[in-house]
Formats: structure tokens, sequence, C-alpha cells
């Protein structure tokens, strides 16, 4: 590996850096983006029960916003839900919009990770051929050696860079994906308790 980073150059350093802080990041998303900690159905038939049973208080609001995002947009709507089915919506929108953003955390570098890493070894590829252009301006043709050592750093450093961006790129595009899923699915949620609350839908008895 060493010899290979050696090869490539001192573009190598950042195309690793790029690599290693992408599969950090990919990990960390895997694990904060599963739907059984961001919208687990346990919690969800758990508020039913409550809210059946009319055993809903201040005690338990707070137990349901600590557990999981889901829960602290539903726990927002039911703290000012005596106020008025638009008051209760718009705490709604306010906590959605704040844990959409902490669901995206973190995409944005994976995607400019995906963006530069190639532009990365592109720049490799143009200084080796440069340095390969410049021995034969000075010495010709007949050092094959030097000459391929220019080669071997331009293409060591484009497929370099090449295989950091192509998993980013898939990863960023797989967690955009499912954190539309995991936002629909907390807003379908959330349009029940709205209806639940104001009367306008029975509680479903399987669920609860």
């Amino acid at each position: 590996m060493f010899e290979l980073l050696k090869a490539g150059g001192i573009l190598m350093v950042p195309i690793l850096a790029c690599s290693i802080i992408a599969l950090a990041i990919v990990l960390e998303r895997f694990y904060s983006l599963r739907p059984s900690r961001v919208a687990p159905q346990q919690t969800i038939n758990e508020l039913w029960r409550w809210i059946k049973k009319k055993e809903l208080n201040g005690r338990k609001l707070k137990a349901l916003q600590g557990s999981s995002p889901l829960g602290r947009i539903l726990a927002g709507g039911l703290m000012n839900a005596k106020h008025g089915r638009e008051i209760m919506k718009e705490s709604i929108e306010h906590e959605a919009s704040q844990v959409i953003h902490d669901l995206e955390r973190f995409l944005n570098p994976l995607g400019t990770i995906a963006t530069i890493t190639p532009l990365l070894g592109l720049l490799g590829t143009v200084i080796g051929m440069i340095k390969v252009f410049a021995e034969i301006q000075l010495a010709g043709v007949g050092n094959a050696g030097n000459l391929a050592g220019g080669i071997s750093e331009a293409l060591i450093t484009t497929a370099s860079g090449l295989s950091v961006a192509i998993p980013a790129l898939i990863c960023h595009r797989y967690f955009i994906r499912r954190v539309d899923e995991l936002v629909v699915g907390m807003e379908q949620e959330a349009i029940k308790l709205v209806e639940v609350v104001h009367g306008d839908r029975e509680i479903d008895v399987e669920g609860a």
C-alpha cells in the first residue's frame, strides 16, 4: 500500500484522506439512518395505546420526545395540540425541519468527496503527463524507466480517485433515497396523529 501511495505521488495523500472520511461517513449514516432507530414501530404503537386509554401526560410526552426522531416530531405536535389544528401542524413542521436536517447530516461532505476525488485523480494524471513530456524534452524517449514512472503516477491517481468517487456517489444517492423514504413515513404518521387528535379519524385498534 505504501509503495502504491508513493508511486501515485503527492496527490494520493488527499485522495487517501477523502477515502477515510467517506468510509467514516458511510458507516455512521448506515447506523444513524436505520428505520428502527429513526421511526420505530413500537414508539408509534405505544403512542396510540396512550391516546386510546387517555394515559398521555407530560412525563410520557418527554419520553416520547426523547425516544426517536419520529417521537420528537409527534411530541412537538402534541404539546401544541390544544392551540388548534393549524398551530399543531406548524409545530410538527418546525420539528420535522430540524429532524430532516439531522438526517441529512454529513451527506453534503459525502457528495463533495464523490465530486472532487475524480478531479484530484485527473490532476494527478495531468501532473504525471507533464513529467513524462518534461522527461522526453530533456532526455528524449530513450529513458523508458523515467517515462514509465510518470505514466504510472498518472494512471494510479486516476484509478484511485475513481475508486473512491464511485462508491461515495452510490452511497450518497442511497442515503438521499433512504432519508426521503423515512421522511414520507414520518409525514404519514404525523398527518394521522393530527386527524386522530382533532377527531377526524379513529385510532387503529390493531395498531394500538
